[in-house]
């Protein structure tokens, strides 16, 4: 559910550097959305109360399992940077953790150190991975997603189907999902990943999803989110490879988490984040090492970690 998303990026290199609208060979014709978005999205929105993290902000990401706090490799701390920085210096003060397996009591913990936590939801795919019990609710959002017709075809190399996004009843599932499992349990933001499926991004979704509906869409949840009290943190917004996309987005974002910018050429994209002086959190997995990418991160004011694929503890921090 989480972890590189190598298929989009190569994609998406392919279409920054051609500058041709981005499609996967073979796609059949998709199928007209049920719904269009209607409403329109705003060059910016008020986040007064909405947490904004500091733009260098040492963080981890853990998602594999349920994070233990006294475990020192699911909580990332204890290592020594790229730049020779040592704990406490670079322990990590943002934690961006799964928001099913963890409980309201892991997010006061992490608050109690002073942290911040951000709450990792998938917003344009879903996955048929909890029961309704572990979720706190009747009937899954995976379950709701497909009585309600809004499940196309399924994610390449995940056990994921895209979510057409232009319902109103999808809405209505991911703003439920949001205020039950972010804002109930306390956390400070959300990150919402598979947000840019628009042109067949990640694959071919069975909708007809543009750019246009994803502002739209990403607008609609941004502002439930800040009328919840929680800041939103975008997701590989560069996998498009659309300068005006990601440009588009910014205002409404209190940062932004990006996976192998510097290994697929696509850390330009995020300038507009750069330029506002907001938290860049970029993830690199082998075959990159700290010495290949620190060295561009770091001057740049981004936040980079050499993290294992799997996303189940330990970190290797630029600093």
């Amino acid at each position: 559910m989480a972890g590189m998303r190598a298929l989009g990026r190569t994609i998406a290199l392919l279409a920054a550097l051609s500058g041709a609208a981005i499609a996967v060979c073979g796609t059949a014709t998709a199928a007209p959305a049920r719904v269009r978005p209607a409403h329109p999205v705003p060059a910016a929105i008020p986040h007064d109360g909405v947490w904004q993290p500091p733009q260098h902000a040492d963080w981890m990401w853990e998602l594999g399992q349920p994070l233990v706090t006294s475990n020192s490799l699911l909580m990332g701390t204890g290592v020594t940077a790229y730049n020779g920085d040592r704990a406490p210096r670079d322990n990590p003060v943002i934690y961006d953790i799964d928001a099913i397996q963890n409980s309201a009591a892991t997010v006061a913990a992490l608050h109690r150190r002073g942290d911040h936590v951000i709450c990792y939801i998938e917003v344009g795919t879903a996955g048929n991975y909890y029961t309704a019990a572990q979720e706190g609710i009747r009937t899954t959002y995976y379950a709701q997603l497909m009585a309600a017709g809004d499940l196309g075809r399924k994610l390449p190399g995940y056990a994921e189907r895209f979510i057409n996004i232009n319902a109103p009843s999808a809405v209505s599932i991911i703003k439920s999902m949001i205020a039950r499992q972010c804002a109930r349990k306390g956390f400070d933001a959300v990150e919402t990943d598979l947000d840019e499926t628009f042109d067949n991004n990640e694959g071919p979704t069975g909708f007809t999803i543009t750019k246009a509906g994803e502002e739209a869409y990403l607008t609609t949840l941004a502002r439930y989110m800040h009328s919840l009290g929680l800041g939103w943190i975008a997701k590989n917004l560069d996998d498009t490879g659309r300068t005006s996309f990601v440009r588009r987005m910014e205002p409404l974002a209190q940062g932004i988490v990006s996976e192998q910018c510097n290994q697929y050429q696509t850390c330009w994209l995020l300038r507009p984040f750069l330029a506002a002086h907001k938290w860049i959190g970029n993830a690199e997995y082998a075959p990159q090492t700290a010495a290949r990418f620190c060295l561009r991160d770091n001057p740049a004011g981004i936040n980079g970690v050499l993290f294992n694929a799997n996303l189940d503890g330990g970190r290797k921090p630029c600093r």
